[in-house]
């Protein structure tokens, strides 16, 4: 039986294994697919979201937050804490996560997830090249954390950021909690906290 995501009023249900169904000719037309669409990614998505970080994060900084095997571990892992926005059926910006049950990321925290935590990881948010400098980075990332208040036990969002991003995180609401344990390549990161409380937004006139 195909396992069911849902639980956000911002997400409609998805299955993992979606459902053969027949399409009939007058269905089969090109204008068929969402303008604009938010929802948890796949496995089938990885590849996708491995290019728009590829392209994103290697000429800025030589690596990759996640591998392509990483971003299977975690699309397998845990669905439920990524989202991508869709627009016509193509991916033009995701966010990916995982649970975390400890005050601070170490560098465990790179490729575990830990189920029924009360924290999220944030690995990665990134837009595709062609869609940048739009505000979509920091639409995608509104999505994400109003996701995240309406799933239960999330209490915390984490992530590292390099300076130079500090201050669209805190523009997003997060709180600097001083420098990172974690290491990678030389690179030495902020960490940041975000508190999820009370309930998500209805809506929010972000033009989306």
């Amino acid at each position: 039986m195909a396992q069911q995501v849902s639980g956000s009023p911002f997400l409609k249900p998805f299955f993992l294994k979606t459902p053969v169904r027949v399409v009939s000719p007058l269905q089969q037309r090109r204008h068929t697919l969402p303008a604009s669409e938010f929802r948890n990614l796949t496995p089938q998505d990885a590849i996708s979201v491995f290019e728009i970080e590829r392209e994103a994060f290697v000429s800025v900084s030589g690596e990759c937050p996640l591998t392509l095997d990483e971003v299977l571990n975690f699309l397998s892992q845990c669905p439920e804490l990524s989202l991508g926005w869709f627009e016509e059926g193509q991916l033009v910006a995701f966010v990916i996560g995982s649970g975390w049950d400890k005050d601070r990321l170490s560098q465990e925290a790179m490729t575990q997830h830990v189920p029924d935590a009360n924290a999220v990881h944030i690995h990665v948010l990134s837009v595709h090249r062609h869609c940048r400098q739009q505000g979509k980075g920091s639409i995608v990332l509104w999505r994400y954390l109003q996701y995240l208040r309406c799933l239960p036990g999330a209490r915390r969002a984490l992530l590292i950021c390099e300076d130079f991003l500090v201050p669209f995180y805190l523009k997003a609401g997060f709180k600097e909690k001083g420098p990172s344990a974690i290491s990678v390549s030389n690179m030495h990161f902020q960490e940041m906290e975000y508190t999820l409380g009370g309930q998500a937004y209805a809506r929010r006139n972000s033009g989306c």
